[in-house]
């Protein structure tokens, strides 16, 4: 029998319909809360990936999402986005009507209003700033079980219908920490279904803008993946979609995005000419009129976004430049990438020194570190320092980074 529980906990198989009747009871909770459907074994549609079609699917799906994420459903957390999900998602939305207005204050559920609202936000800026400075890996689940036992009843409450938006907006980008913070964990199929459910809530809460930077989200997570056509196109979504509403920073993040995709992709002269829009937008800011979620996006960050595209294209020395350019200070894991891209771009310039030195340095400020996408960046330097693994400075470098954990990761084969 503690074998059977040991997989049905795995998520490697399901209770049969005998025990999926006697657990709920047994362990004090729902079968929902179990994600278990009604004839035994998790629901199918929780592996689905769409865009609800509906605001009450979307808080049925994001609610499943959340518990079955609590309670670590494995093939939830390994799960493989869709690339026809985003296309989908961004056309969705791109043609959707106005939102139309979901009052329940005639519901049953609790009474819900606008300093409800305000501790979602409050809270959800203290779980991005744990996310910045200790990644992803670090209070992901603290966060998801914060959505799921303290958020969701709000969704199913009595508000009206300025509060409602108000409260989807603010759930949207709660489910967008979520998605980012699983994005940087690396279960990325589950961070896709997070973007899909957050992009649903901001169409519904009416913020446009916000519903941008979700698709901005995704062109990056496109890119990271390897989809960089899809990327580019998320990242035109993006700009086309809020073309009224867009700020200056907006529009700065989603050029970048753009060009990040295209570097990939090889076309050095659009890649260039998305850096330079993005400049220019981003040269024309003024920061009383940004949302406060988008302000991060400064220079260091736009140096950044410019140095992993030149990286990309092979051009060494301008990537040196600008990540040369990219230490913000204040933004460990950001600050993190652009030293890592710094070492890859000595690397491609042939200071092999340089880049050893360099990579170090990122071990240093990526010591508090839980993210497996720092982990996937070391793991490709790594790789790419293999031909120089007999000289001196490599071999060094080897022995003082024996102790970094990061390392350590980098040097063991990926998870499946």
């Amino acid at each position: 029998m503690k074998r059977r529980i040991a997989s049905w906990e795995n998520g490697h198989s399901t209770p049969e319909d005998f025990y999926a009747t006697l657990l709920p009871a047994a362990l004090g909770l729902s079968a929902a809360e179990l994600g278990l459907n009604p004839a035994g074994g998790r629901d199918p549609s929780l592996l689905e990936v769409r865009y609800p079609p509906t605001p009450d699917e979307a808080i049925t799906t994001v609610d499943q999402l959340w518990r079955a994420d609590l309670h670590g459903y494995e093939p939830l957390l390994k799960s493989e986005p869709s690339e026809p999900a985003w296309s989908d998602a961004s056309l969705r939305w791109l043609v959707a009507p106005e939102p139309t207005a979901r009052t329940t204050d005639d519901s049953t559920g609790i009474k819900v209003g606008l300093a409800d609202v305000a501790i979602i936000q409050s809270t959800s800026e203290t779980f991005a700033m744990l996310d910045d400075r200790f990644g992803g890996g670090h209070a992901r689940h603290s966060v998801i079980q914060y959505l799921s036992r303290d958020v969701a009843p709000l969704l199913n409450g009595r508000y009206t219908e300025s509060v409602g938006r108000a409260l989807f907006s603010a759930v949207a980008e709660a489910t967008l920490l979520a998605g980012w913070m699983s994005y940087d964990a690396c279960h990325h199929g589950l961070a896709q279904r997070y973007f899909l459910q957050a992009l649903r809530f901001a169409q519904d809460g009416g913020d446009r803008r916000l519903a941008g930077s979700i698709l901005s989200a995704m062109s990056h997570q496109a890119t990271f993946l390897g989809h960089y056509a899809q990327a580019a196109t998320l990242a035109r979504a993006a700009r086309m979609g809020i073309s009224g509403v867009a700020t200056p920073t907006l529009m700065a993040q989603f050029h970048a995005m753009e060009a990040r995709a295209l570097a990939r992709t090889g076309d050095k002269r659009a890649c260039e000419h998305a850096l330079s829009e993005a400049a220019r937008f981003l040269d024309g800011r003024n920061s009383a009129d940004e949302p406060e979620w988008i302000t991060y996006f400064d220079d260091a960050e736009l140096a950044a976004e410019a140095a992993h595209s030149f990286r990309d294209v092979k051009r060494a020395r301008q990537a040196v430049e600008h990540a040369s350019n990219a230490m913000s200070g204040s933004h460990v894991r950001s600050d993190f990438f652009a030293t890592m891209v710094l070492a890859d771009a000595h690397l491609q310039a042939g200071d092999v020194d340089e880049a050893c030195r360099t990579a170090l340095d990122a071990l240093d400020l990526g010591e508090q570190l839980r993210s497996a996408r720092c982990v996937s960046y070391l793991r490709e330097f790594r790789t790419a320092l293999a031909p120089h693994a007999k000289t001196a400075p490599v071999r060094d470098l080897s022995e003082q980074a024996a102790e970094h954990r990061l390392w350590t990761a980098a040097g063991s084969r990926p998870a499946s």
